[in-house]
């Protein structure tokens, strides 16, 4: 992504990263500030999310590094880097060192979507940068599954991580998930041996 000698791609690379990788909601990305990105300890902290709550979240060492790399090249911009300076910021001369913007996102997001031909799996008429979110949701259960891990148990850590005031807004990830299905499927052959000698 231009300009030459810009950092915009790295930005992107990095915020998409992110919410890919920890399944942030893009407006609690957006509004993380330097203070909040701990990578001494590998924790960022959401402040002021959708439900007014705060919460920790414990980054995985290769996002902790991608964002280390990122804080060192935005560094080099020469907008302001204090604890309170966002961490994600336009590029622009007339908007270095602000929030970046959720509209700026949502169209370089097209755009690279657009690019890369990706198509829609889902229910709407294509990916959208919440996706990353559900995408996130439903790899974790699948490792689980995969690991052996009582699902419904850990279901509550799951719903704390993200975020969400009810476990219910995080079994709604999981609805009409193929691989889920699938998973679920041989589970229940496995503790029922009978269906199988039917």
């Amino acid at each position: 992504m231009g300009p030459h000698n810009s950092i915009r791609g790295l930005l992107y690379e990095t915020l998409f990263g992110l919410l890919a990788s920890t399944g942030l909601r893009i407006s609690e990305a957006l509004s993380l500030r330097i203070s909040d990105v701990d990578l001494r300890r590998s924790i960022l902290i959401i402040r002021r999310t959708k439900f007014g709550k705060s919460r920790s979240i414990v980054l995985h060492p290769s996002t902790s590094k991608a964002l280390h790399q990122y804080l060192n090249q935005r560094k080099l911009t020469r907008a302001a880097s204090d604890e309170d300076a966002y961490f994600f910021i336009g590029l622009r001369a007339d908007v270095l060192g602000k929030r970046l913007g959720g509209q700026q996102v949502c169209r370089v997001f097209r755009a690279l979507r657009r690019e890369l031909g990706w198509v829609n799996r889902g229910t709407h008429h294509a990916p959208r940068i919440h996706d990353l979110r559900h995408s996130f949701v439903v790899r974790r259960i699948i490792l689980w599954q995969q690991q052996g891990i009582d699902v419904a148990h850990e279901m509550l850590s799951l719903s704390t991580y993200l975020g969400h005031a009810s476990i219910a807004e995080t079994y709604w990830y999981l609805q009409a998930v193929p691989e889920l299905m699938a998973a679920s499927a041989k589970q229940f052959e496995m503790c029922m041996p009978e269906v199988n000698d039917a």
